[in-house]
């Protein structure tokens, strides 16, 4: 499976008539399906160990996909693959609709304006993968001195760093202790004659300190004290990081301790870092059902590779917090369809375009490009019998008691002539343990295009915000 991962990330350097000989890949339908059982994880092999122990470099993190957290603390409260499946689409459907609300909508939140682009800015109504439970993705980082050790959900949407504190007047359950503050030495309340404080939206006062909230689109809430804070990442102290104590929490699930926002804004924990990593960070999204292995998370000029495939960033003024690229097309068996590449771009009134999130799972692309898309698909795969539609998926197939089968490739054409051939893993997706598969795209609600995780799973991906790229490869994890 690696090998023929490298293979189709070689293809992004290359022109496009490059591919022509690798119009189809074997699909290994048993191997997933066998993937799709979650085993609990031994006690030897806590995540514990090796995130307080181990810092392979300064400013590397194990990230963790959810089923793992939840094989480690044993939290089967979904047994069966399709009863997780069915959750995680529900989840992703709120996610999507969060976002399309989000960018379709000027809100004070995100003005273009002077305050909004201040170092000590601070956002607040962010939109993230913690609605219903739908962090995909966790870090365990430190907090405080000495540092107490917390999941937290990782979100390349949001602009904000908050965890639950003590003491709690309305809390969710987490798997390990609730930050104290009093218990930290490096625990500083931010006043409300601050500066940070007069820049928070929704920003209130008690007893001299500075109070935030933040709420989330499905009713979901944090609220708390603004304070600075230091947060350990391996060996690697970060001071003064602005982060939410949060005293009444609503929504979150699985253990997580809060969120790690690292999104385009000034104060997403990327941005605070500014001049100290460059504004770059890379990632690598491990395959969902992995409880055996981990991607990674690291931040700096060091994370960037050489070899990788690099494709503009596109700001968006309106919403600062997205990254947005360029793409250009779609492809099916090693052929770029005709669909316009105005379909993909953001208009004059700052909506559409395609925004890269490690919160959505499924890709959503406009519903004239999906179309042209899944009937280009269909057209290739009618030798495979079809299932019913599932869930957001109206292109699914019966795969059960076959072995392995050979299904088209599938590309995306970015803006410039780099394009990414996905691995088939990465868009027939098992929808149950008995051979059901879908062909893992949907169509958006809006003219909003999102490059979901399962599209980004195994395939190292890197920011480079300071010089405004982002790359693809050219490694797997």
């Amino acid at each position: 499976m690696a090998i023929r991962i490298h293979i189709f990330l070689l293809f992004l350097l290359l022109p496009s008539t490059s591919a022509t000989a690798f119009h189809f890949e074997d699909f290994n339908v048993e191997e997933t399906i066998a993937a799709t059982e979650l085993k609990p994880i031994k006690e030897a092999d806590t995540l514990q160990q090796s995130e307080e122990e181990e810092a392979p470099r300064l400013w590397k993190l194990k990230l963790h996909h959810r089923d793992k957290i939840t094989a480690l603390h044993n939290t089967f409260t979904l047994q069966d693959h399709r009863s997780r499946f069915n959750s995680r689409m529900r989840r992703d459907a709120k996610r999507v609709a969060s976002l399309v609300r989000r960018t379709a909508t000027r809100s004070n939140s995100y003005k273009d304006d002077d305050n909004n682009n201040d170092a000590f800015g601070f956002g607040s109504n962010v939109v993230s993968g913690t609605e219903e439970g739908s962090g995909e993705y966790f870090v365990r980082i430190g907090l405080g001195s000495p540092p107490t050790y917390q999941y937290v959900v990782v979100d390349s949407g949001s602009d904000i760093v908050w965890v639950q504190c003590q003491p709690c007047s309305q809390c969710y359950n987490q798997s390990d202790p609730l930050f104290n503050p009093a218990t930290s030495t490096s625990f500083s309340g931010v006043a409300c004659t601050s500066a940070v404080c007069d820049r928070l939206e929704n920003a209130g006062c008690n007893q001299g300190r500075c109070r935030y909230e933040v709420s989330y689109g499905d009713g979901s809430y944090t609220k708390g004290t603004l304070a600075l804070e230091t947060l350990t990442f391996g060996k690697t102290l970060v001071r003064n990081t602005a982060i939410g104590c949060g005293h009444w929490n609503q929504g979150m699930f699985v253990g997580a301790a809060g969120l790690l926002g690292l999104g385009g804004g000034p104060m997403s924990f990327v941005g605070q870092l500014g001049g100290q990593t460059g504004g770059a960070f890379g990632y690598c999204l491990v395959s969902r059902g992995s409880t055996g292995s981990s991607g990674s998370l690291e931040f700096g000029r060091e994370a960037m590779p050489v070899g990788a495939a690099w494709v503009p960033l596109i700001h968006n003024p309106l919403f600062p917090s997205f990254y947005y690229i360029g793409l250009s097309g779609l492809g099916v068996g090693g052929s770029k369809l005709n669909i316009s590449e105005e379909v993909f771009q953001i208009n004059d009134l700052g909506e559409g375009g395609v925004v890269m999130d490690t919160g959505t799972a499924v890709t959503r692309l406009p519903s004239s490009a999906y179309e042209a898309f899944r009937d280009a698909f269909v057209a290739e795969t009618t030798n495979l019998p079809r299932a019913p539609a599932v869930s957001i998926f109206d292109t699914c197939y019966d795969l059960n008691g076959f072995v392995m089968v050979r299904v088209p490739t599938v590309s995306f054409y970015f803006s410039g002539g780099p394009f990414l051939t996905l691995p088939a893993r990465n868009f027939m997706i098992p929808a149950d343990d008995v051979g059901t598969f879908c062909f893992a795209f949907a169509a958006s609600p809006s003219g909003l295009s999102i490059i979901g995780n399962i599209q980004q799973e195994g395939i190292q991906i890197s920011l480079d915000g300071a010089n405004g790229f982002v790359g693809f490869g050219p490694n797997v994890c």
